[in-house]
């Protein structure tokens, strides 16, 4: 399997504060990743900086043959949750993700559809996303990372606000997705989903980055 995202010599330091620290390593093509370290290690803003939305100080990444802030300012099939995923709360799930799909246009109805049904949501649903328990808002953040249907996914704690069986149907999701060849990197907190799911695991601490499988 080639490598679909390389990560080379990468620093970066915000207000004399150094973030990143020299952090070498590659991600597999079809295989699922998995990133794991305290808060504030350094695991989100590698994650912002791999997606284009942080800019480096030092060294390169490139994703799918193309260097970020150089050939491309993002990567161009990349889906993702970061953080909370952030909605319109008064319009419902369906109606938020058709206005997202409508800034690419690389997917419609159907694909907004086949996208809240694989995690478990109606998309007839008319109730509004403020209205939505956490868990909901969750699956409707990976429904939109999904939508498209990207060669790679980002992952910053995917299974948050999810109850057992949710965890678990989407643990079988992206196993499937993988057997499909997407390429996925998640951050857990959860070493039973580190372990259940991942390929290779990395950990970050400080800022500086240690394959540990």
């Amino acid at each position: 399997m080639e490598n679909i995202i390389e990560i080379n010599d990468v620093s970066l330091q915000i207000k004399n504060t150094s973030i990143l620290n020299n952090i070498n390593i590659h991600f597999e093509q079809g295989k699922i990743h998995g990133l794991v370290g305290r808060n504030g290690s350094g695991k989100t803003v590698l994650m912002k900086c791999i997606c284009g939305f942080i800019r480096i100080n030092q060294g390169e990444i490139i994703v799918d043959k193309k260097k970020i802030g150089k050939d491309v300012d993002f990567p161009e099939d990349i889906g993702f949750i970061i953080e909370t995923p952030g909605f319109i709360p008064y319009y419902s799930g369906y109606k938020n993700l058709m206005l997202l799909a409508g800034l690419r246009n690389k997917a419609g109805k159907e694909e907004v559809k086949t996208a809240l049904s694989a995690v478990g949501l109606d998309y007839n649903l008319k109730r509004m996303v403020k209205k939505y328990s956490l868990g909901m808002r969750q699956r409707l953040g990976i429904a939109q990372a999904i939508m498209e249907k990207p060669s790679i996914l980002i992952l910053d704690e995917p299974f948050n606000g999810l109850d057992k069986e949710g965890v678990q149907d989407m643990r079988k999701y992206f196993l499937r997705l993988k057997e499909l060849g997407t390429t996925i990197l998640m951050c857990s907190h959860s070493s039973e989903d580190i372990n259940i799911l991942c390929d290779t695991v990395a950990e970050m601490d400080k800022g500086i980055l240690t394959k540990i499988k």
